[in-house]
């Protein structure tokens, strides 16, 4: 059932197989909605993509009769691909992003030596936030909190008493995001952090990714600014910015690449859609040897 309070409806998605949430959020049956994070089914060793954890989505929304206004992206993940475009395609809306995800196309425009048709300017998507941004979610207000640290181009989403963290924060006993992907630094995380951290403490906080320790929880996507405040294993209150960056710095060199970086980034820069056909009529996604 929804996760519903103070007007904000949630409605979470787990793809186990990426260990991401998404989330479709919206005012009222019969209103207006917006899709944080979704997710395109990718199976690496086929190269074959599918869109069934999507239609999972568009037929949820379909089956309030809500009006799809927005598809949001916290930034460009680098652990699945974006089903942006399918949702697009079935149910409208416009798909957006913070507007410094220009900076992470222009570093990753060059690791992958990408076409020379590919702009790094934000303009495969629909529309590009700036920092305090608000806007609509039918009856529901939202607003716009840049959170960079994890990537350049993190954004967070308040939207009614409800907020979508992207990968800044996990839930309590996992932490925080990795801050070794190209543009990423511990100490923006800090400050992005507390930033968050200092909202109402009532404010009910959803997660991008849960990572739950091994044998002691199963998925758990919902927390709050106060509970974090008190538990979480690397943000909670008396940490210091340097203590942090300790922590997050010997903790994100142990770390491996996401097994789905290499697509996932590539497909994801262009706002979900695949990168242009071959000669052959054929798609391809590159592999940098010795790069990440």
């Amino acid at each position: 059932m929804p996760q519903e309070k103070k007007g904000t409806q949630v409605q979470s998605f787990l793809d186990r197989d990426t260990e991401t949430w998404s989330y479709v959020v919206y005012d009222k049956e019969g209103g207006s909605a917006a899709v944080v994070d979704a997710v395109l089914n990718f199976d690496a060793a086929s190269g074959r993509s599918s869109s069934a954890g999507a239609e999972e989505i568009a037929s949820f929304i379909r089956d309030r009769q809500l009006s799809l206004e927005w598809i949001l992206e916290t930034h460009a993940h680098a652990d699945h691909l974006s089903a942006a475009p399918y949702l697009r395609d079935q149910l409208g809306g416009r798909i957006a992003i913070g507007e410094q995800i220009c900076q992470v196309q222009k570093i990753f425009r060059e690791i992958f030596n990408l076409e020379r048709e590919f702009l790094a300017d934000g303009s495969q998507f629909d529309y590009l936030f700036k920092d305090g941004d608000s806007f609509q979610v039918g009856e529901l207000e939202a607003q716009v909190i840049y959170s960079p640290g994890h990537t350049p181009a993190d954004m967070v989403w308040l939207i009614g008493d409800a907020l979508f963290v992207g990968d800044t924060l996990f839930m309590p006993d996992v932490g925080s995001a990795r801050c070794d992907f190209p543009g990423g630094d511990a100490s923006q995380l800090y400050r992005s952090a507390r930033k968050i951290l200092s909202l109402p403490q009532e404010t009910r906080m959803f997660m991008c990714h849960d990572y739950p320790p091994e044998g002691k929880r199963d998925y758990q996507f919902e927390t709050s600014v106060g509970i974090q405040r008190r538990e979480n294993i690397h943000l909670r209150d008396g940490i210091s910015e340097e203590e942090f960056v300790e922590i997050r710095q010997k903790r994100d060199a142990s770390l491996s690449m996401p097994k789905l970086i290499i697509p996932s980034v590539q497909v994801n820069i262009r706002a979900g859609q695949m990168p242009p056909a071959e000669s052959n009529g054929i798609v391809y996604l590159k592999v940098p040897l010795n790069q990440l």
